[in-house]
């Protein structure tokens, strides 16, 4: 199996303003210099977290989305990213999985932010999506998502595991920041997987203050690159399967994990 080389960029966001934050985000990416196979961007890159749709919602194939699919394909790797998106009339935060040679594929926040209102503009997703990318499994989820362990808890049947890498894009306050850490650690652990958590820095719409703490996180709850609170960073890192495999021969907690079914 591949190693797999995963970049991301830990930024401010302007506050509702589409055109800004992508021409930030073109001189962002063409900073890269190394070749990845992964680029992973803040939750709702494109206008910060807002609720506000009438302002910020696009139709799923809008704007930030074609912006997406041209930036994959000028980079040559897989994209992802959150945008609020309009979808018959239904609004979603909507994370989107994007290969250069133009096939996508999408996630819907299943836990909206009941302290930001969220739940009361989108609807929340049903299922959980899992990509494939240079034969490596992956679980995207979104911010609030991180909180509930058993929509994130991996699986392992037939000698399997259902996922080898989690990640989380998120607009995580610092306030809260603490739990932020500790939670992407402890999902490293107990799913046996690598976990990227990639979240914004600086002052939203409102006032809230953002510290980033991005952060790589091995199986065995080792932070393998974290970037620098506070500040715009832009951050590679190549993961190897063959170490998780190895970990995870050694110490075979799958073998042992309930078996269950989520019902939504």
């Amino acid at each position: 199996m591949q190693d797999l080389t995963i970049t991301f960029i830990q930024s401010n966001l302007v506050w509702e303003d589409t055109e800004a934050n992508l021409e930030r985000f073109d001189a962002k990416l063409s900073q890269i210099r190394n070749q990845p196979d992964l680029v992973i961007l803040p939750e709702m890159f494109n206008t910060g977290f807002s609720i506000n749709p009438d302002k910020t919602a696009e139709k799923p194939d809008g704007r930030s989305f074609e912006w997406l699919k041209q930036k994959a394909v000028e980079l040559n790797c897989t994209i992802t990213a959150s945008i609020l998106t309009d979808d018959g009339g239904k609004y979603y935060n909507r994370l989107f999985w994007i290969h250069p040679e133009g096939t996508f594929f999408t996630y819907d926040k299943r836990h909206l932010f009941r302290l930001g209102e969220e739940y009361k503009v989108f609807s929340a997703g049903t299922s959980r999506n899992i990509f494939k990318l240079k034969g490596w499994k992956i679980l995207p989820l979104i911010c609030y998502d991180l909180r509930f362990p058993v929509w994130s808890k991996n699986r392992y049947a037939d000698g399997n595991y259902e996922y080898d890498l989690l990640i989380y894009i998120a607009n995580w306050p610092e306030i809260r920041s603490y739990a932020w850490k500790q939670l992407l650690i402890a999902r490293a652990i107990e799913n046996q997987s690598y976990v990227a958590g990639v979240n914004r820095v600086g002052n939203d719409g409102h006032g809230i203050a953002h510290s980033g703490d991005s952060m790589v996180v091995d199986p065995n709850g080792k932070v393998l690159m974290k970037a620098q609170p506070h500040h715009e960073d832009i951050l590679s890192l190549q993961i190897s399967h063959t170490a998780m495999e190895d970990y995870r021969s050694q110490f075979r907690v799958g073998l042992d994990w309930d078996a269950f079914r989520i019902e939504v």
